[in-house]
């Protein structure tokens, strides 16, 4: 059986316990339940922040740790995608209370009392996971941030209905590779968070991506559809327009598909390698 390693808590003779029985190792251990403590944390191919960021978790998202480093770095498994990598331990922090809401703005703050007027943290991502504990006025207590703005954050199972809309909010966030906040993320980060926005589960990479969903034709292709590329993704506004974060723009930027289809082609990555469409909830 071939496993994807992105996904496969094992290295060096350790794995998860689940995977016991299903991959041979010296030691299988339990997963510790933490979430993420920070407004984003990376998750790093090594215990070290120079090492690639493949991911990241935000505020509130679960993170199985497996074993910890003796440089304040652990390695785990980020439960919301399953991607495996390493986050700085200062980041994460015991479990509470289940989430109740998330954050539904592209971006919020937390303020350190119930007045807009105190001390701001954050900014928090869209998507990110929070526990209300009170409310005052428009503003919500926050367990772990302080207070948010009510209008800011929606219940658990409320989701938006359109991924294209929640993707054209991102214009002008700068692309970062592995990122997924909205100060800063990749194409597939985009299409994996317009996703969530909308209820839907989405893995983290594009090849993975480009397996969700049902294959359509070019003719076929609308809002809300996405066009591959080899390691590329962008989201349809419309038949002749995407929304994508690309390294060409270093941004998320809309531009249409046809010159897309060129420029991409011209800087040597190929023609589209599919067309899907995701099916509503």
């Amino acid at each position: 059986m071939k496993l994807d390693p992105r996904i496969t808590p094992l290295r060096d003779g350790v794995a998860a316990r689940a995977l016991e029985g299903v991959v041979p190792a010296e030691v299988y251990l339990d997963p510790r339940p933490m979430i993420c403590a920070a407004p984003a944390a990376g998750v790093h191919a090594g215990p070290d922040a120079s090492a690639e960021q493949m991911d990241q978790i935000l505020f509130g998202e679960a993170f199985d740790v497996l074993e910890e480093e003796a440089n304040g770095w652990v390695w785990g498994q980020a439960r919301r995608d399953g991607y495996v990598g390493f986050v700085r331990a200062e980041a994460l922090r015991p479990p509470g209370p289940a989430p109740t809401h998330r954050v539904a703005a592209l971006r919020t703050y937390a303020f350190e009392g119930p007045s807009i007027k105190t001390r701001a943290r954050g900014p928090y991502s869209l998507n990110a996971l929070v526990s209300m504990e009170a409310a005052e006025g428009r503003l919500r207590k926050v367990r772990g941030a302080g207070w948010m703005t009510a209008e800011h954050l929606a219940p658990i199972g409320a989701f938006e209905a359109d991924p294209a809309a929640v993707a054209e909010r991102h214009l002008g966030a700068p692309y970062l590779w592995g990122g997924r906040e909205s100060l800063g993320l990749d194409c597939s980060g985009l299409v994996q968070q317009a996703l969530f926005a909308c209820g839907r589960a989405c893995p983290r990479d594009t090849d993975q991506q480009e397996a969700v969903g049902q294959a359509i034709d070019r003719p076929g292709f609308g809002r809300g559809d996405l066009v591959f590329w080899k390691a590329h993704v962008a989201i349809g506004l419309d038949a002749q327009r995407i929304v994508h974060a690309n390294g060409h723009h270093m941004m998320v930027a809309i531009e249409p598909l046809d010159e897309a289809i060129a420029r991409i082609a011209a800087e040597g990555h190929g023609e589209p390698t599919s067309f899907r469409r995701i099916p509503p909830l």
